[in-house]
Formats: structure tokens, C-alpha cells, sequence
């Protein structure tokens, strides 16, 4: 999953490079705690949201096909 939020994100920004992934495992969850480059975060977030919300869906039903719980965090 880490691998494929990287990619996604790498995709979206203008500073690939500064695109970084934590990976936090918590109870029965794991959460990918995505960073980007401030000039970067409308591009991840979109407008009003939906950019974001599309990445979390991806990222949930490719765990969800491996029975893992994944969520995505975007952190400043």
C-alpha cells in the first residue's frame, strides 16, 4: 500500500521528491500518514476535498482485497 500512495502522490505534486510515506500500524489498522511539499497540498487535497477522498477509497479497497484495514492521513 505504501508503495502505491507514493506513486499516486509522486503523480500529483509539482516536488516529487518531497513526497514521503509513514507507515503507522495501530489496532487492526494501519495508517499511511502521506507528506508533500506545502506549495503541493491543494494538488493531493483537490477541490473541496475530492482528490483526497478518491485517494483513500483507492488505497481501502486495494487493502480490503488483501483483508488489511488502510486508511490515509495527510499530514502538513
Amino acid at each position: 500500500m505504501k508503495e502505491l500512495l507514493t506513486y499516486v502522490a509522486q503523480n500529483l505534486v509539482e516536488h516529487p521528491e518531497q513526497v514521503s510515506v509513514n507507515e503507522v500500524e495501530g489496532d487492526g489498522e494501519t495508517v499511511l500518514e502521506l507528506r508533500v511539499a506545502p506549495e503541493d497540498m491543494g494538488k493531493v487535497i483537490g477541490r473541496q476535498g475530492r482528490i483526497a477522498k478518491e485517494i483513500r477509497v483507492l488505497i481501502r479497497s486495494v487493502a480490503q482485497r488483501s483483508g488489511k484495514r488502510v486508511s490515509v492521513e495527510i499530514v502538513d
